[in-house]
């Protein structure tokens, strides 16, 4: 296997060779930015509770998941996506998927009002 110029090292490839890493760090760290933005935004249509920075990035990602899952089964085309390093993260579905499941979390979640 040539050794690329771009290609760097993982340290978990057991073989010693050169592999090219699928991601940056610059670019993980704008999709822990984009995913919390796609979080925070899917938490507040939903009406969701504070719970932070980590979990908006937590839950933009769950949300990407879901909501590609929603649009797959429905057969619903990508709107919305920004591609950041070989990856294309689905904005539109990330936001929708986030906003679904804090409002599935919110109805198992609620305080009930004691009379």
């Amino acid at each position: 296997m040539p050794i690329n110029a771009r290609a760097r090292f993982d340290p978990l490839n057991l073989a010693g060779c050169y592999v090219p890493l699928a991601m940056s760090l610059g670019a993980f760290i704008v999709l822990l930015v984009i995913a919390g933005v796609c979080g925070g935004i899917g938490r507040s249509i939903a009406g969701g509770s504070r719970s932070g920075c980590l979990g908006a990035i937590a839950l933009g990602f769950i949300g990407a998941l879901l909501g590609n899952w929603i649009a797959e089964k429905l057969h619903l085309p990508e709107l919305v996506t920004i591609q950041i390093g070989r990856e294309h993260f689905p904005v539109l579905w990330s936001i929708i998927g986030s906003a679904v499941f804090v409002a599935v979390l919110s109805l198992f979640t609620r305080k009930r009002k004691s009379d």
